[in-house]
């Protein structure tokens, strides 16, 4: 045991944060442990709250020179670009293995494989299609969609890393190569990444059109999600996976934008 390294900072943790969910260049100045990456699960939804903030930007940037739906596009593909489609890998494979696989074992197999299969890929298509009309149809207010790119990439990371806590992680076989993934959330933790969640929330709430009833209806639709999802991971693998997270991860962010749009 190496007695020399002290724990990492806060700032260490949130850096590691930023480090695993994109592709943003960031300086790590100390060992990256399975520990550190629990810890720095704490700090997923700030991540969001960054990324919403880059993609805020880039859409006030490309509405300036093209009209809402390619603006709309371009933002999207920022967003895959500074993710490197990370979550969509996760949604991906999460369809391929519960769509082609009988036995859990089956189903992990299937996840680990890197080629892209029918259900994942019809799962992407789908997904990447009801994101893209919801942003169109919210970018008819500026300061909605602002507030739905906020919400979604932040509140959708609090529910995806909250079934930490509630599920068991499901190990694959000790030959494989799998995705490193958090796998343990202390009550800290949980704590600052509701905090994270509360604060933005709140901000939604005056700075923006939606009232407090908005916001509500968009809490229980997220809780009402986390139901599911637990449900559904638990009844297919017992547990869950890195993969898992990812695909919950967007599954949140698109309910967050239909529930707007239907309060429209």
């Amino acid at each position: 045991m190496n007695t020399h390294n002290p724990p990492p900072s806060q700032k260490q943790l949130l850096l590691l944060a930023v480090s695993f969910l994109t592709r943003i260049p960031v300086t790590l100045n100390f060992e990256v442990s399975t520990t550190a990456l629990n810890q720095a699960s704490r700090y997923f939804a700030l991540v969001g709250v960054l990324l919403a903030g880059i993609l805020s930007l880039g859409y006030l940037v490309f509405s300036y020179f093209f009209p809402a739906s390619i603006s709309v596009a371009l933002v999207m593909a920022l967003g895959l670009i500074l993710t490197g489609a990370f979550h969509e890998d996760g949604l991906a494979d999460v369809w391929d293995g519960f769509g082609g696989g009988w036995k859990v074992e089956d189903k992990l197999t299937i996840m680990k494989d890197s080629r892209l299969g029918t259900y994942g890929a019809a799962a992407l298509i789908i997904v990447l299609l009801i994101k893209f009309q919801s942003l169109v149809v919210l970018s008819e207010s500026l300061n909605l969609l602002l507030i739905a790119l906020l919400l979604g990439q932040s509140l959708s990371r609090i529910v995806a890393t909250s079934l930490i806590a509630d599920m068991d992680y499901v190990s694959h076989d000790a030959t494989s190569k799998v995705k490193p993934v958090a796998m343990y959330l202390s009550t800290e933790s949980y704590q600052i990444l509701l905090a994270t969640g509360g604060a933005v929330i709140l901000f939604a709430w005056l700075f923006s059109v939606l009232s407090i009833w908005h916001i509500f209806t968009v809490i229980l639709v997220l809780t009402i999600t986390r139901f599911i999802l637990i449900h559904w991971f638990k009844k297919q693998l017992s547990g869950y996976t890195g993969d898992c997270l990812g695909a919950a991860q967007q599954i949140a962010e698109l309910a967050v934008y239909l529930t707007l749009v239907s309060m429209l």
